[in-house]
């Protein structure tokens, strides 16, 4: 059985490089996402004290967050929150996944145990860029959208690195699968989910629905019986996403077609750009092959690479004319 197991991981590690702009273009995103809830947010609101504990930011004994280390005082709160956001910008660019890849998952761990006003974004954030650390530690690449390279891919060094990549994404494909279930469980414990009628509470809430516009533009719908195939079809989904999880990789794109038409349109509705983004991320890591990267980024970057030898070539020829002189 461990003959077959050990022969099993080393097929898929020699025919799949794990190293793509594929998990390159979720950690952008999850960077990107992460920026923009720091950028727009205050640390007076994201940081702030709560009925539970009067202290800010929310710092345990033995926690370890990034916020807690500096004295309570927004002015440094704000100061680290502004240098938070210049390295997911360096962290978003794709610059050396292997030292990026720490510094990502602790400033998403530092926002999500130290943050009061969150929503699951910042969650899943900081469990996707944890499981990703096997990922990020084994990449040598200079950038994440550069395509890997290796001289010698049979050595037992390199596939034993990429055994552990793929091992840590078939667990990040796990763990959204299981956040998919856990989410339709938990709805049919719930009334209204039942009945039918949880979409109409949710985009009639003062403070999270539909804009006015579009509450009177789908109005006709949420007040009649129809109510039942947006609330039914969002069960519908989640649980067929989390049924992708068995599904051969040939139907992978139409389970991921569906999933961000759907975050998308919650983005759009109700205004969860952040939340959408980190999903987009998620599903890109559960649903799209590692192997098959994406060809508009791949071209992208062997340009970028081009000029950068260009450039390179240029300067080394300056500064020959330059001692020469």
């Amino acid at each position: 059985m461990f003959k077959k197991i050990g022969s099993y991981a080393y097929n898929i590690a020699i025919h799949s490089n794990p190293w793509t702009n594929v998990y390159g273009i979720a950690r952008t995103l999850m960077a990107l996402s992460m920026g923009l809830t720091l950028a727009i947010n205050p640390a007076e609101i994201l940081l702030r004290p709560s009925s539970m504990s009067m202290d800010y930011p929310n710092c345990g004994k033995s926690s370890i967050s990034l916020f807690c280390m500096v004295p309570n005082d927004y002015i440094y709160l704000n100061l680290l929150r502004w240098i938070s956001v210049i390295l997911l910008l360096i962290i978003a660019s794709g610059w050396r996944p292997r030292i990026t890849g720490f510094i990502h998952w602790y400033l998403a761990y530092s926002l999500n145990v130290s943050a009061i006003t969150l929503d699951g974004g910042e969650q899943v954030n900081a469990v996707i860029t944890f499981l990703l650390l096997p990922v990020t530690l084994t990449d040598n690449r200079k950038w994440h959208w550069e395509t890997y390279r290796c001289s010698d891919p049979d050595s037992e060094r390199e596939i034993i690195r990429r055994i552990i990549a793929k091992i840590s994404i078939y667990f990040i494909r796990f763990q959204i699968a299981i956040l998919y279930l856990h989410s339709t469980i938990a709805k049919l414990y719930n009334t209204e989910w039942i009945n039918g009628t949880a979409v109409y509470y949710y985009l009639n809430d003062p403070m999270l629905g539909l804009p006015p516009f579009l509450l009177n533009l789908f109005k006709p719908i949420l007040t009649t019986n129809l109510v039942v195939i947006p609330t039914w079809g969002t069960i519908l989904l989640q649980l067929c996403l989390f049924g992708a999880l068995f599904a051969p990789k040939n139907y992978w794109k139409y389970f991921l077609f569906m999933a961000i038409t759907f975050h998308e349109t919650i983005a759009l509705f109700l205004g969860l750009i952040s939340f959408s983004m980190m999903m987009f991320a998620s599903l890109i890591l559960y649903l799209r092959p590692v192997e098959k990267e994406f060809s508009f980024i791949k071209k992208w970057a062997m340009l970028f690479r081009n000029n950068e030898k260009s450039n390179i070539t240029q300067l080394k020829g300056s500064v020959s004319m330059i001692l020469k002189r």
